[in-house]
């Protein structure tokens, strides 16, 4: 007989969408009936797994927490708990604010969630999940924590040092998701390029990606936020030579004018950025640089910001996303630095930036109507297939619309898709 209904809910980043994936497989063996982010959540328990990165993604957690609580009290729900990076940081704070919850899990103590419901963790299991996710992709997340120290980030306060996975147990988890059909992975960590300092001794990424690439049935592997001081440049030849690393490179830049890289602690200079850039393109012809940019941050000047503007001009990013500076206590900046700059200059700033980066997405889009390029299949939306290229990550990247009428193309599978029309953001194709 099956036991009752757990709704999970999942904030934040795919990090976090991978440990619920390793939650739902050990209650789905457990006997539970499990649903994820549903759109009317009816369990008798919901654990909800929260984000604590920035002020926003704070709020949202705690708003959440409150709904629910709500639910709760209302005799609609007969369980809540709460796990994930804000109940990491704040466990005995929110104890005390949102009594309601049954019991406050940290980002790394979820397996006790299985014990208090009265079931084992299955050691046997931990590289399986259930993933959430279409069933040709998944997330795969190669490490845990950060020991870099810059000076706006609260990740290392809440996820600790650096942990990297063994090399076996990921290419084991590789195999497993292979068998379930996954041929596309975005491999995760908070910082890619340190992978296996602290258990090889070295940089190990380069290696890792190519035993992952060497996986018969990986098609697709595309790379997740890297850092740019230090970076392990034989990575560069793994992208070149194998089909199935996909010319992609997600890695957070944050500035640009030496001025503020130093005040953020990035370690890294102007001039080694511009360096790391051109190799990047030289090295991999044809590479698509997403990146991450911050506005606001204490001591940021006009000159540091007008700096900043022609950085985008001149680099040219494929992909691009910025936020503005949000004072994260513990940290460095919030210790040492004043919040001088008014929210409103900062959204401004913030909005320039990103005019900016529409003009280049459409310019860069616009070239390549008339290209043919592999395009994986996602979903279909309205009269559409919604599908993406090798230089379109799920969830945050431009995707390719393929009008339904002349088609019946199959969802996970790859097609040869000539460009006929673009726009700010996405493209428009037909298939070959």
């Amino acid at each position: 007989m099956r036991k009752k209904t757990i709704d999970i809910i999942t904030l934040g980043c795919s990090k976090n969408l991978v440990d619920s994936e390793q939650l739902m497989r050990q209650l789905n063996e457990a006997g539970y009936n499990v649903t994820h982010d549903a759109e009317k959540p009816s369990g008798e328990i919901a654990v909800i797994n929260t984000c604590g990165f920035i002020g926003d993604a704070k709020e949202e957690s705690i708003n959440m927490i409150l709904e629910f609580a709500e639910a709760k009290e209302e005799g609609n729900l007969e369980k809540l708990f709460v796990m994930g990076c804000l109940s990491e940081r704040y466990l005995k704070e929110l104890s005390v604010e949102i009594p309601q919850v049954d019991k406050y899990y940290g980002k790394f103590s979820w397996k006790e969630l299985l014990k208090d419901l009265g079931n084992a963790y299955h050691e046997e299991l931990h590289i399986e999940r259930t993933l959430t996710t279409p069933q040709h992709y998944a997330y795969l997340k190669i490490s845990e924590g950060c020991d870099r120290k810059c000076s706006y980030c609260a990740i290392p306060i809440i996820t600790g040092k650096h942990v990297s996975r063994p090399m076996e147990e990921i290419i084991d988890e590789v195999k497993y998701l292979v068998a379930n059909g996954v041929k596309e992975f975005q491999v995760i960590a908070q910082e890619l390029t340190y992978y296996g300092v602290d258990l090889y001794k070295r940089q190990m990424l380069p290696e890792l990606i190519e035993r992952i690439s060497d996986v018969p049935g990986v098609e697709w592997i595309r790379l997740h936020y890297a850092y740019p001081a230090h970076f392990p440049t034989d990575l560069f030849r793994v992208m070149r030579e194998r089909d199935n690393v996909c010319k992609y490179m997600d890695i957070a830049l944050q500035h640009i004018s030496d001025n503020m890289l130093e005040r953020m602690r990035r370690h890294v200079t102007k001039e080694d950025t511009y360096q790391l850039i051109e190799q990047f393109r030289k090295e991999v012809p044809g590479i698509h640089l997403r990146t991450t940019l911050m506005v606001g941050h204490p001591g940021e000047t006009e000159a540091d910001f007008e700096e900043l503007k022609e950085f985008v001009r001149k680099a040219r990013f494929d992909r691009m996303g910025a936020f503005a500076y949000s004072e994260e206590e513990g940290t460095y900046a919030a210790e040492h630095y004043e919040d001088s700059i008014s929210q409103e200059i900062k959204q401004a700033r913030l909005d320039e930036l990103m005019d900016i980066q529409q003009g280049i997405s459409a310019e860069l889009s616009a070239a390549k109507v008339g290209q043919q390029l592999k395009v994986i299949i996602d979903r279909i939306e309205g009269d559409y297939y919604i599908g993406r290229t090798e230089f379109d990550s799920p969830e945050v990247d431009p995707e390719v619309l393929i009008s339904m009428d002349n088609h019946k193309l199959v969802i996970g599978n790859f097609y040869q898709v000539v460009i006929i029309n673009s726009d700010d953001f996405d493209l428009f194709g037909e298939v070959v």
